[in-house]
């Protein structure tokens, strides 16, 4: 029996690991003794939980394919020790072994086969690009085979040997050879008639256009759109929020947006959008882009394969991060490899001068935030009877800082302490890669939760009404329907392309109008009095901003989001700083309330919440906010919008300058001189009448 100390999840693969021995025991002593009953009862039995842990324990099979104890090896256990059994078993006839075992290895070659056109047939629909939002019609793209026949070999097998180890425990168990035959001989029929089926899809009529036609199209669909400005984005599988959260600011650029990832699965990880999508995977299709019109690039976040698109010199890239915080991740080094940095306001200009990693600070531009015009401004106290907190941790990075999340170290005395005031209500979203580095913060993020659901169950008070109930699913099903595709299970990628052409004009605006509407349901289905723990991707963050009186959080760009607000906010200081270093080390907090890791301040700042006589830091957190964030006009938007537009300018100049001094025109030696002496006259005035460099400036102009 598993111990108490097990997971349910870690007992069940442990029994089954467990039956799966006991099975392949019992069919080899059936064989060698030989017994019947049992040959016959563990031979199925094996294959029964073979085929239940294909569906239901695909992680336990992962683990035996790595010790290479994989599907095939295990089905050809099971026949092994079956030819074993016929051959060990008295009442059955010895001349009937050699037709049923050659049988079984014809069953053997024809899965094989099947396998190698289900191989060829996925390598003929893998396309070198993947887009959404984009008619690819002229690409001639099908549906996809069955998922049986073309992507799961493992249960294809297991499946298409049912037959043949009936087949053969009937023989077995009646000493005829007929029923192995019949077995057989069905196993064998269909996967050569999947193999069949299969080689349908590279007929002309089911096969796609191939890798250069594919590229070709790429080029005439570029030059028809001419895309200006683009967002490029590689990551992981849990970092496409720091996409995401770009993508109504993208929507609503000058000129023709498009959005370029580099790895397949991020396609259907972008939320709802009508820009344009082009996913990208090999740096040598990449290069494409460079004969295309678009201009700038912009980098929301870091990755290995960033280096490859800035090799391409006809596009300039600007770097406009996730997210701006006090923490050394926001002015990596990696910066200086853009063309420009682009901020929210002065207080990042300033980091970067002091972090002193090489970006020049002419190439840093202010655009504010535009993502944040949905946060409501701050309308004084909480005017019912409940406080609202919002605690929002940041995850642990990568760097083993203790200063990096207040969830190990003080997440849960924060919590203890909301949750004894029984005038609060908390909101609790944590960051969604918590504990991925380090298993602490996963630790006592489920600790936390643990500790919310039993304060709520501690709690009364009076439920919304069923209405409410039936309107949030009514939202749910309409927000669905303009922001899912609905695939069918057997969909792969290129069907997925197929059906996500180009979206209807207006579903932006009905996707925005929906969103907004599911907010309203959702927040009005939820009782009061209840803490709520948030850790989907809906509600957003802003929308916990705007339902919040006051928010704890962490060193990240959460607290510069929300100053957006005004509304007061407290940082959690687990650096082992003092109360003075950490102000003047993290300028993000210094009008915050900064709470110790005992959470010892929470009952005077909750005071201060409620009383604003008590609140010493409103002034100070307007004159941060315009530090943080930058000017409120021109509007952010405004801002970004001449950002990219200048960009655009600048990459069209160097690419006019870059073809004159390729075609070398007759003249144009002269003209360029010209113009560079121009120039250094120019600087030479800025700088007082003293040029910058006299001697550069003779070198150009001879």
């Amino acid at each position: 029996m598993p111990s108490a100390g097990l997971s349910p999840r870690r007992a069940v693969q442990l029994t089954a690991l467990l039956a799966l021995s006991v099975f392949y025991a019992a069919q080899l002593a059936g064989a060698l003794l030989p017994n019947v009953p049992v040959f016959i009862v563990a031979s199925l039995a094996g294959i029964t939980l073979d085929i239940y842990l294909t569906h239901k324990q695909p992680g336990l099979l992962a683990l035996l394919g790595k010790v290479r104890f994989d599907v095939t090896t295990r089905q050809l256990l099971r026949d092994m020790l079956i030819v074993i059994g016929l051959v060990r078993i008295p009442d059955v006839p010895p001349d009937i072994e050699r037709p049923l075992t050659l049988l079984l290895l014809a069953a053997y070659a024809t899965h094989f086969l099947c396998q190698a056109v289900a191989q060829f047939v996925r390598r003929s629909r893998t396309l070198p690009i993947l887009t959404r939002n984009i008619d690819a019609s002229d690409l001639r793209l099908t549906i996809a085979p069955p998922r049986l026949l073309a992507r799961q070999p493992s249960r294809r097998l297991l499946r298409f040997s049912i037959p043949g180890t009936v087949g053969l425990m009937l023989s077995a168990a009646l000493a005829s050879e007929v029923w192995g035959i019949i077995g057989l001989g069905l196993s064998i029929a269909l996967s050569l008639g999947g193999a069949v089926y299969l080689g349908t899809w590279m007929l002309p009529k089911k096969r796609h256009a191939n890798e250069q036609q594919a590229l070709e199209w790429l080029g005439r669909w570029l030059a028809e759109y001419k895309p200006t400005v683009g967002m490029y984005f590689s990551g992981g599988t849990t970092s496409a929020y720091q996409a995401n959260m770009w993508l109504s600011t993208l929507a609503q650029l000058d000129g023709n947006p498009i959005i370029v990832l580099r790895e397949r699965f991020m396609v259907q990880k972008i939320e709802a959008t009508d820009v344009p999508i082009i996913c990208i995977p090999k740096v040598a299709h990449l290069m494409h882009l460079e004969h295309s019109t678009l201009k700038v690039m912009l980098h929301p976040a870091n990755s290995g394969k960033t280096s490859q698109v800035l090799r391409i010199p006809t596009i300039k890239h600007a770097f406009i991060n996730h997210g701006e915080s006090d923490k050394l991740s926001s002015c990596n080094p990696y910066a200086k490899a853009y063309d420009e940095v682009w901020v929210a306001g002065p207080a990042a200009r300033e980091r970067y001068q002091l972090a002193d990693i090489g970006v020049d600070d002419r190439d840093v531009v202010e655009v504010g935030r535009p993502q944040l015009s949905p946060i409501e401004p701050y309308s004084g106290p909480p005017a019912g009877k409940y406080t609202t907190v919002l605690y929002a941790p940041t995850w642990e990075g990568w760097t083993n800082d203790p200063g990096n999340t207040s969830i190990i170290l003080a997440g849960e005395n924060i919590v203890r302490a909301l949750l004894a005031d029984p005038g609060v209500r908390l909101l609790y979203k944590p960051h969604p890669m918590t504990g991925s580095v380090d298993p602490r913060a996963g630790a006592a993020n489920a600790r936390i939760q643990e500790m919310i659901v039993e304060a709520n169950s501690k709690r009364s008070g009076e439920r919304p009404g069923p209405e409410t109930g039936a309107e949030l699913e009514r939202r749910v099903r309409e927000l669905d329907e303009l922001t899912t595709t609905a695939f069918r299970r057997g969909a792969d990628e290129v069907e997925r392309m197929m059906l996500q052409s180009t979206p209807e004009t207006d579903r932006a605006e009905r996707v925005a109008a929906a969103t907004a509407a599911w907010e309203a349901a959702n927040w009005a289905s939820l009782p009061e009095w209840e803490h709520q723990i948030i850790t989907g991707p809906r509600p957003t963050i802003y929308t916990c901003f705007n339902q919040s009186d006051l928010l704890i959080s962490d060193v990240s760009s959460v607290v510069s989001d929300y100053l957006t607000s005004e509304k007061p906010y407290a940082v959690a200081n687990t650096s082992g700083l003092t109360e003075d270093e950490f102000r003047a080390g993290f300028p993000t907090v210094r009008a915050a309330t900064i709470l110790s890791p005992g959470a010892e301040e929470v009952p005077a700042l909750l005071e201060a919440v409620r009383d604003t006589s008590k609140d010493a830091l409103a002034k100070a957190r307007a004159e941060l906010k315009v530090h943080l964030l930058g000017p409120s006009d021109p509007p952010s938007m405004a801002r970004f919008n001449k950002a990219a537009a200048d960009l655009c300018e600048a990459t069209t100049a160097r690419n006019e300058r870059v073809a004159r001094r390729t075609n070398d025109i007759p003249g144009q030696r002269e003209t360029e001189a010209q113009e560079a002496a121009e120039e250094a006259e120019l600087e030479a005035a800025g700088n007082g009448g003293i040029p910058a460099d006299p001697e550069e400036a003779d070198q150009v102009t001879a």
